[in-house]
């Protein structure tokens, strides 16, 4: 079965953007392999992604979210005012009935790309299986946190550490099933 994973960088101090949305402090030398991102991409053909997210992608010069022929669902409660490029559809059904036909469909795995509102309700409705966070040596202070606050409490199961060279560091987490 195919798994849902959250394939996300992170601050030292746990947030994915500035409060605004920026990501500039991702701005930096990559090491040679990308933080095995090819070997990821290798692994998924669909990507979920949060309104706000798929907008700052769009707004950095990607119209499909920059993954071409990758299938991408937006979630959002508001249709676009454009039409969307034929590989990404617009999501404003519930995140659990979704689940429900995306778990059936055939494929690879499927990769959250943010943010933290998705990735809540997602883990809110038992939806994520993995994730894999990259945590880079820089704190920026505040911002918007990997998840959206709300009264949960979910257990992981750490799989792996990897230490890359630039001091970043790839946590990857099993999502402990509820009994």
């Amino acid at each position: 079965m195919r798994k849902i994973i959250v394939y996300i960088a992170t601050s030292a101090d746990g947030y994915i953007a500035r409060p605004d949305g920026g990501i500039d402090w991702l701005n930096r030398p990559r090491p040679k392999g990308n933080y095995g991102m090819g070997e990821f991409l290798k692994s998924v053909d669909t990507i979920l992604w949060g309104r706000k997210t798929y907008d700052l992608a769009v707004a950095m010069g990607a119209p499909d979210g920059g993954f071409g022929s990758m299938k991408s669902f937006v979630f959002s409660a508001h249709p676009p005012a454009a039409p969307a490029p034929k590989a990404v559809t617009f999501v404003g059904e519930p995140v659990v009935d979704f689940l429900k036909t995306l778990r059936r469909a055939r494929g690879k795995n499927v990769w959250v790309m943010g943010g933290a509102s998705l990735i809540a309700s997602l883990l809110d409705a038992g939806g994520i299986d993995e994730f894999i966070i990259h945590v880079v040596p820089t704190m920026i202070g505040e911002g918007i946190p990997l998840v959206r606050p709300r009264h949960r409490t979910i257990a992981l199961d750490l799989k792996s550490v990897k230490k890359f060279s630039d001091g970043v560091a790839r946590l990857h987490y099993g999502v402990r099933r509820r009994t």
